[in-house]
């Protein structure tokens, strides 16, 4: 499980998890970034941020769950083609790249989970052709994700029968979730060997219905992992 924490470490409520019965790993930072990897079993051989990648932040972490070696992203949003983020996003993106191909192989059961801030194809898209060009969907972040899945990795849930304008984030304005506007940008991407153990894989709407919700709704994907 992952888990978005826009909270300094120290601040991480790992107490009342724990009476939940969850443990794992965090990496936070106030206000804007943070993740975590949250489970029912330990998380060992934790590693935060990208080796060698100098980034002050908080937006990656890995670890290892009942032999899964989970990636736990939250990709830049980039604000607009023609910014300073969005070229600080496109040289994040190739440094996440050589990360995960180093991973990939050292493990042969990875997955690639988050906020990824990219949406792969038209389809994943309310309107293309209004979002054409803009960040989100500009065809040189689309070709960093391509070249991130032709390391070997697979967006599971594109292996199954899904419905149409399956998104996970819709903006606050506008209706845009009544009116079914959105974008699908978080993904969970696997090793192959990983991806043929995968059972199924959705988006669950439903907590975007919340009176206080997040913008974005939670991907779930289920692996049959054996006596893993």
């Amino acid at each position: 499980m992952l888990f978005r924490s826009k909270t300094v470490d120290a601040e991480f409520p790992a107490s009342e998890l724990s009476q939940l019965g969850l443990v794992g790993a965090w990496h936070g930072q106030k206000t804007y970034n943070g993740v975590a990897l949250l489970g029912r079993t330990d998380v060992t051989d934790v590693v935060r941020g990208i080796p060698g990648y100098a980034d002050e932040q908080a937006r990656v972490i890995a670890g290892t769950v009942r032999g899964v070696r989970v990636i736990d992203c939250y990709v830049p949003n980039g604000q607009a083609v023609d910014s300073d983020k969005y070229t600080y996003k496109l040289a994040w993106l190739a440094a996440l790249r050589e990360y995960l191909a180093t991973e990939l192989r050292q493990h042969p059961l990875v997955a690639v989970i988050g906020d990824f801030n990219i949406a792969p194809e038209d389809r994943d898209v309310h309107d293309p052709k209004a979002w054409d060009g803009q960040v989100l969907v500009s065809a040189a972040e689309r070709a960093a994700l391509t070249g991130i899945c032709g390391l070997g990795l697979t967006d599971v849930f594109r292996r199954f029968e899904q419905p149409e304008r399956s998104f996970t984030w819709w903006d606050y304005r506008a209706m845009a979730f009544r009116r079914k506007a959105g974008l699908r940008i978080d993904l969970i991407l696997t090793s192959e060997a990983l991806a043929s153990r995968c059972v199924g894989c959705t988006v669950e709407v439903e907590p975007r219905r919340w009176e206080r919700p997040s913008d974005h709704a939670p991907v779930v994907a289920s692996f049959d992992l054996g006596d893993a």
